[in-house]
């Protein structure tokens, strides 16, 4: 599990494993979502309301400038996976994705999906994160477990609970306890497919299945509430923090069954890899690929 609290030690390939999961698993977002990084030149110029890194900008960049940054983040990311020259390419990718992420989010709807993803970069830029399994540490001896590879770690995990205590209090501020004994949930699943169908686009058949029954969603708006207020017994570790994860994930599955709505990178145990050894299965894996 991730350190128990910010000072704790924790061994540098704890800290690159996640490097190499979180960094490769941002590249193929980024290489994915490349088109759509680029595409935004089509939209009008009154279109662009700047947000996040984009918000100095009071006019939309030039093409070749919008092009050149989506590039130049794609070949960030191979460098921050590989861990090659990581003073630059640790900060530069996760600036790059940050301001490719804002770019895209200025031009209408505002993606919150890719928000975690982004923070866990920002981290892993500006940690030690290359001083092992690296192309920097090439013929270097793996360096001592210490505090400098422990506190990002804790911070990574420290930071996937903030968000769902965030969602939680929001619940509250907005509808307080109504979240749970009333029908807000389901009147929202309700009329998020009905949106969808009316649109034509794919929606949940199961979460319209599932609206006449009320007890059903007061339970569901309860369990959900309560994964998110309870978040931080998650940095208490151990079994309380397996099963947390756990609950975190079934929620998101339950949110893609009823709305069919994909939080990609929670619902690929992503957002949870702060709480697992990743180096060890890491070590695992290649084990098994050498032993063929």
């Amino acid at each position: 599990m991730s350190p128990r609290h910010p000072l704790a030690p924790a061994s540098a390939r704890r800290l690159a494993a996640l490097r190499i999961v979180l960094g490769l698993a941002a590249w193929i977002y980024v290489v994915v979502r490349l088109p759509h990084f680029i595409g935004v030149q089509r939209f009008a110029a009154w279109q662009f309301r700047p947000v996040g890194l984009a918000s100095p900008l009071s006019t939309p960049l030039p093409m070749i400038a919008v092009v050149v940054l989506a590039i130049a983040a794609v070949l960030a990311g191979v460098a921050f996976v590989l861990g090659w020259r990581w003073r630059v390419s640790g900060p530069a990718f996760a600036l790059l994705l940050l301001w490719n992420t804002s770019y895209r989010n200025s031009w209408g709807m505002v993606f919150h999906t890719e928000n975690l993803m982004v923070l866990h970069i920002a981290v892993l830029g500006m940690a030690k994160a290359a001083d092992a399994w690296s192309l920097d540490a090439r013929g270097r001896s793996e360096p001592a477990p210490h505090t400098r590879y422990g506190a990002p770690i804790w911070l990574m995990g420290a930071i996937t609970v903030a968000t769902y205590v965030l969602a939680g209090v929001a619940k509250l501020q907005h509808s307080g306890f109504a979240w749970v004994t009333s029908d807000i949930l389901r009147n929202h699943v309700a009329f998020d497919n009905l949106r969808k169908a009316e649109l034509g686009d794919a929606y949940a058949r199961l979460g319209v299945a599932l609206v006449p029954q009320r007890s059903l969603f007061v339970a569901l708006a309860g369990f959900a509430l309560a994964m998110e207020l309870l978040a931080p017994l998650a940095l208490l570790q151990g079994r309380i923090a397996r099963l947390w994860c756990v609950c975190a994930w079934a929620f998101h599955l339950g949110v893609f069954a009823t709305m069919w709505i994909v939080f990609h990178y929670p619902m690929l145990g992503l957002a949870y890899a702060s709480f697992v050894p990743l180096d060890g299965v890491l070590s695992r894996l290649a084990a098994r690929v050498r032993g063929g």
